[in-house]
């Protein structure tokens, strides 16, 4: 009992960050741009939730400037994805280039070294559960709810499906993806944040480790939904579970042990079968044309 309980806890505690970051992925994808810079956002999100929640010994504080930290770089992506039209997967690769190196740039200049000092207060424990777990629980939900049965949450995916059709429809394609572009890079920060104001205490070039792109991965294995999303993220946390749990109990080498989330992603992806994105993701909108 005490093994399945530790495995719980684990699981919930390694994807939390996941959810945060595969959500905000879900939202970007849904209006018809593919976010690859998700680790680049969760990259500065972990720094700076660090970085600020130290220097004014608030978690909360930290927490929500890692947010913020993330929806710069999540603007970034969106002037050059919406405005200029680059190509979005490039355009995610340098947001991955730019944030982890922007990080320990950062790191290096402020603190003098690669790691932040140890923060003193980490967010807190509510009934044995993170307290950022807690909110990506809600934060799953009340995106159900805004994809599925709001107005706005019907314009979001028509401009993700036929932004042409939304157009002529008075709906406003490129706010609409700016926005969720924006979104996405601020739930991502809160993923990072919630790694090093949460999980470790503190942001070192290794927090997030890979993260950005299984947070990715859930997004895909989760169908673009946001209950999807959350159930895949959860399945990818507790690899990372059987990681920590079979790390000290296994005579299989460590560097093998390690490879298991991972591995599982690559499995879940090449074994999922068909799955949709939405018909327009991807693709650059450019009013008026044909």
């Amino acid at each position: 009992m005490n093994n399945i309980t530790t495995i719980i806890a684990i699981t919930i505690m390694y994807s939390t960050a996941l959810i945060f970051g595969g959500l905000g992925g879900m939202i970007s994808e849904r209006s018809g741009v593919v976010n690859i810079g998700i680790e680049g956002m969760m990259s500065i999100g972990a720094f700076t939730g660090a970085a600020v929640g130290y220097a004014t010994a608030n978690p909360w504080i930290g927490f929500l400037a890692g947010g913020l930290a993330g929806a710069l770089f999540g603007l970034l992506h969106a002037i050059a994805s919406v405005t200029f039209r680059a190509n979005q997967t490039v355009s995610g690769v340098a947001i991955n280039m730019l944030g982890s190196g922007s990080a320990l740039f950062l790191s290096k200049i402020i603190f003098g070294k690669a790691d932040t000092p140890i923060l003193e207060k980490k967010l807190p424990v509510i009934f044995k559960i993170p307290s950022t777990a807690i909110i990506a629980l809600l934060l799953m939900i009340f995106l159900w709810v805004f994809i599925y049965k709001t107005k706005w949450g019907l314009r979001l995916r028509a401009v993700g499906e036929h932004p042409a059709a939304a157009d002529t429809l008075g709906i406003n394609v490129y706010r609409t993806r700016y926005l969720a572009v924006i979104t996405s890079g601020f739930l991502s920060g809160l993923g990072g944040a919630s790694v090093t104001m949460s999980l470790v205490s503190n942001y070192s070039p290794t927090a997030i480790a890979g993260q950005g792109f299984i947070a990715l991965a859930a997004v895909i294995f989760g169908k673009w939904t946001p209950h999807g999303t959350f159930g895949a993220a959860i399945l990818f946390g507790f690899a990372q579970a059987l990681t920590v749990i079979l790390g000290g109990k296994s005579v299989i080498p460590s560097e093998f042990i390690s490879m298991i989330p991972y591995v599982l992603t690559l499995v879940v992806l090449v074994f999922l079968g068909k799955s949709e994105a939405p018909k327009a993701d991807g693709v650059p909108y450019v009013k008026g044309a044909r």
